[in-house]
């Protein structure tokens, strides 16, 4: 009997117990299921940002010599460009000039890029970039214009690093390597190319021929969710081969040839 009545006692003694520690553990496995839920909406919410690079007018020593193998802007250098847009084919010409334009407290190569189309002039622009120590291109800001019947319609789009906040971004790497995802130019409101590195070693086949180890630049811009570009940027034309819309348009820009003053 006082084996019956210790049993009958413990068993009393461990189902208060347990009454009382389940609400406890209860809670506490709600506390971790909500902390969990936190932790997914944050992993959910989280997304990879662009870099705005840190400009210093210190890392340029020599900022006007720019010879980053897949995109050099060297005095004398002529890239001519067929683009076939809904509206009918547009000739483009990059030269890269002899001018050099002080920005932010550096010398920046002045590179001259005109559309046309059946000989008219439909956009001019003077483009400027420069070439830190480590082999990174920078562009510093753009002047452009577009036209209509030889008149000056537009110069949205324009902007200079240091000038009314506009700052300036990299437009090419010195080692891209797949997935950086940087600011090419950051004027708010006016100017924010966003570029991301999405291929390495690719061949590209154009009017110019066939150009291999190309990296692959996707271009975005959240002024303009529609635009959506590829371009082809290949160590034998040192430049963009070629420039392709993804956003459904179809529009296509492909070098035709490369030459020198």
């Amino acid at each position: 009997m006082k084996t019956l009545r210790y049993s009958l006692w413990a068993a009393l003694l461990a189902l208060l117990i347990t009454s009382f520690l389940m609400p406890i553990a209860c809670a506490g496995d709600d506390d971790d299921s909500s902390g969990d839920d936190d932790t997914a909406d944050d992993d959910d919410s989280s997304g990879d940002e662009p870099v705005l690079p840190e400009f210093s007018a210190s890392n340029f020593s020599d900022p006007a010599t720019i010879d980053n193998p897949y995109m050099s802007w060297i005095p004398g250098y002529v890239w001519t460009y067929v683009e076939s847009t809904e509206d009918g084919d547009q000739d483009v010409v990059v030269t890269v000039t002899s001018d050099t334009k002080t920005i932010m407290g550096i010398d920046c190569v002045v590179v001259h890029d005109i559309v046309t189309m059946d000989g008219e002039t439909i956009e001019d622009t003077l483009d400027w970039y420069a070439q830190d120590d480590e082999g990174n291109v920078w562009y510093m800001g753009e002047d452009t214009a577009e036209y209509e019947d030889g008149e000056i319609v537009s110069t949205e789009g324009s902007w200079e690093g240091g000038v009314d906040g506009a700052l300036p971004g990299i437009v090419m790497y010195a080692d891209p390597q797949v997935g950086d995802y940087y600011y090419q130019e950051y004027y708010p409101g006016e100017a924010e190319d966003l570029g991301e590195v999405i291929a390495l070693n690719e061949t590209v086949t154009v009017e110019a021929g066939t150009f291999e180890n190309c990296v692959v630049i996707e271009e975005t811009n959240p002024l303009e969710p529609d635009v959506l570009e590829h371009k082809y940027h290949c160590p034998d034309v040192a430049n963009v081969a070629l420039a392709e819309d993804k956003s459904g348009e179809g529009d296509r820009e492909e070098l035709v040839e490369m030459t020198m003053k």
